[in-house]
């Protein structure tokens, strides 16, 4: 299945024609002042329409204002008002940012929620929505339960903070994700306000952010196991507290996507999940297509919710996944053929757990009887393992995305299927099954699922990971038995995929993966009891299949100009030292139309990632961040750069900020932080 012929459909007339307050002030409580910028009908005043917030830290006048421009004035034209909404101590809003998701900011949610109610435009009841930061904290502010809330739109988040996000994995820490996104995060919160908003107070303002702003990787590596700290947040830990309707949506290619089928199942409201062949973006514009017309089925949603219009999409299908053809491996797609289920229900009565169970001839049977001796096979680790399955997180970079795990499979430990005698169709969580003996008290295991053409090439399926001192439990961690056999079962990531007749499913086991996780703070020797483990696959009966159930792709109009953009990932190897380094570098940017002045807002960024062939200890991460904003003689610009190194004890992070004013430091400040290893 293809995309449909028109991909963008700018819109720039609607059912009602709309105006836009570019910004206002919301008081919380204790008097700080957040910033938003609204769309809304522009008789709104007589007619009142429900609002819809959106409440994320990447700055409304510059970081979002074209994505935000192409969904406001959308859902205004259709009768909503739009309230975006900087989070505190970002942007233009007042105060500090000490973290993400903190009690702080969900308070303020609930504040900024009942402030919309009480306009004189607003009916009284309010959405909630937003993609990653704002889908995750549309989840936590809806636990609270404000009353005005009426429904929730969550794209690409998670119901459990440890799980999903970009700090850990099985309970291994994310190498590619923590400190690439706390660097990130420190450069984002460092930016100034804007001397339109604050007037000549600007500067003073900004100098106070600089000094106050923490970095948020001191929290996260303070805290290595599932604790009090994650469990905040986390929505997991209490589902039933969510009381109105939710749409939850994410793609394959997302890290996100498993947390939609959990809350499927552990959410007591009406509910409603979508999960195409996606990254990390709004499904009207994302990668790989098809894309969908995803701002019409938002509208249909808050019709139902917000308005009370009986349209019936309550009563349709609670799942809409898309099933992957078999394609060869590429670090990019524009397209995924495939074609879309319908699941009244999930788990869906479609879906039944068969495993595939691996045998001392190093070969997988796929659910039917196994014969086999419990031979104990070993994999010793080589760290480069996990270089050619990308970043655990894709964003439509050339780079990000699986190449042909040939280079991978021979650092691990493959078991592969005979050649298929007809498709088998995976949908759902796989989950592993192992019997394993390690030889040193720390130690963790990787899981590829891999699907083998008949020419050999190797296409990623998914993967998991388990740190195997948290096999009972990610709150208490506990030293690996030592030369002592156990069993551990864990899930690997969702996935829908067409594993197609005549090919193999190869099930590859190793205990490293990187740069997606740090290793092991010693080379491990792994002993897998073969005849004892199995991966049991989610398999879907075929007879499902929907026409492409949406609209073509459209959104508002807008006139933003791309600035020239580069991006690139390579893989290199230091032959006489046997050091493989990765380097993954983009920048790009926007120029806003001359009626928001001209504004232009560029980014760099690169990520290295260091790592010799037979000791863990000289793993290494650095991430660089420059931002540069230019309107006229404001010129202000922020660098970040921190590396994470470490040995068998301890983790060590050195981060430097820098901030200038046309071309004038104005600010710099140098952290030096250590962290002892918690069973990591």
């Amino acid at each position: 299945m293809t995309s449909p012929a028109i991909i963008d459909r700018p819109r720039d007339s609607f059912p009602r024609t709309v105006q836009e307050i570019e910004h206002t002030w919301i008081t919380m409580p204790d008097g700080t002042r957040l910033a938003a910028r609204i769309w809304m009908p522009d008789d709104a005043a007589d007619n009142p329409v429900p609002g819809i917030l959106e409440f994320i830290p990447y700055r409304k006048n510059d970081g979002t204002h074209q994505d935000d421009a192409t969904k406001g004035p959308y859902f205004a034209g259709h009768g909503y008002a739009v309230v975006r909404v900087d989070l505190r101590g970002t942007g233009d809003s007042e105060g500090v940012i000490e973290d993400e998701y903190t009690q702080q900011e969900l308070d303020d949610g609930v504040a900024a929620i009942a402030w919309i109610a009480a306009q004189p435009w607003c009916t009284g009841k309010v959405g909630i929505m937003g993609i990653s930061w704002g889908g995750f904290n549309g989840l936590q502010i809806a636990a609270e339960q404000p009353p005005e809330l009426a429904a929730v739109l969550t794209l690409c988040s998670t119901d459990d903070r440890y799980a999903d996000d970009v700090h850990f994995f099985g309970g291994q820490l994310l190498a590619d994700q923590q400190l690439s996104w706390a660097t990130t995060m420190l450069a984002y919160d460092a930016r100034p306000p804007d001397p339109e908003v604050w007037g000549d107070g600007w500067l003073d303002a900004w100098k106070q952010r600089l000094d106050a702003t923490p970095p948020f990787i001191d929290a996260w590596m303070t805290h290595q196991r599932r604790d009090k700290f994650w469990q905040h947040g986390s929505v997991c830990e209490k589902p039933e507290a969510i009381q109105c309707p939710v749409m939850l949506v994410s793609g394959w290619a997302d890290a996100y996507r498993d947390a939609i089928l959990r809350m499927l199942d552990s959410l007591t409201v009406p509910r409603r999940g979508i999960i195409g062949p996606w990254v990390h973006l709004w499904p009207q514009v994302a990668i790989p297509g098809p894309r969908v017309g995803f701002l019409q089925e938002a509208l249909r949603w808050w019709d139902r919710w917000l308005k009370d219009e009986p349209n019936g999409i309550d009563e349709e299908p609670m799942l809409l996944s898309y099933l992957q053809d078999s394609v060869p491996p590429r670090a990019s797609y524009s397209e995924r053929p495939g074609r879309w289920l319908a699941d009244q229900r999930w788990p869906s009565e479609h879906v039944e757990l068969r495993p595939a169970r691996l045998t001392s001839r190093r070969t997988a049977i796929v659910d039917g009887d196994l014969v086999a001796e419990d031979h104990v096979l070993s994999v010793s680790s080589v760290q480069p393992h996990g270089i050619a399955g990308g970043r655990s997180a894709a964003y439509a970079l050339s780079y990000e995305q699986a190449i042909d795990q040939r280079v991978d499979d021979g650092y691990a430990l493959c078991f592969d299927t005979d050649p298929l005698a007809e498709a088998l169709d995976v949908l759902g969580i796989p989950e592993a099954e192992l019997t394993l003996m390690s030889d040193r008290p720390n130690a963790m295991v990787a899981v590829r699922l891999v699907d083998v053409a008949p020419d050999d090439t190797a296409t990623m399926i998914t993967r998991g990971v388990l740190n195997l001192a948290h096999r009972d439990s990610h709150e208490e961690p506990s030293d690996v038995p030592v030369d002592v056999p156990f069993t551990v079962r864990f899930p690997l990531h969702s996935i829908g995929y067409r594993l197609p007749e005549g090919h193999r499913l190869r099930i590859a086991v190793a205990p490293t993966l990187w740069p997606m996780v740090w290793p092991s703070p010693t080379p491990v020797t792994l002993g897998i009891h073969a005849a004892q483990s199995a991966i049991h696959l989610p398999v879907h009966a075929p007879a499902t299949e929907v026409e492409f159930p949406f609209p073509t792709p459209e959104q508002a109009a807008y006139a933003h100009t791309k600035l020239p953009a580069d991006e690139s990932g390579t893989v290199s190897r230091d032959l006489a030292a046997g050091r493989t380094e990765v380097v993954y570098e983009n920048s790009g940017g926007d120029r806003l139309p001359e009626e928001y002045g001209g504004l232009t807002h560029w980014s760099w960024e690169r990520d290295t990632f260091g790592i010799d062939d037979l000791d863990p200890t000289t793993a290494s991460a650095t991430s660089e961040r420059r931002i540069e904003i230019k309107r006229g003689s404001w010129r202000p610009r922020v660098e970040a750069t921190a590396q994470m190194t470490c040995d068998m004890d301890n983790f060590y992070v050195t981060t430097d900020l820098h901030a200038y004013s046309d071309e004038e430091e104005i600010f710099t400040r140098r952290w030096t932080l250590s962290f002892e290893r918690d069973h990591a």
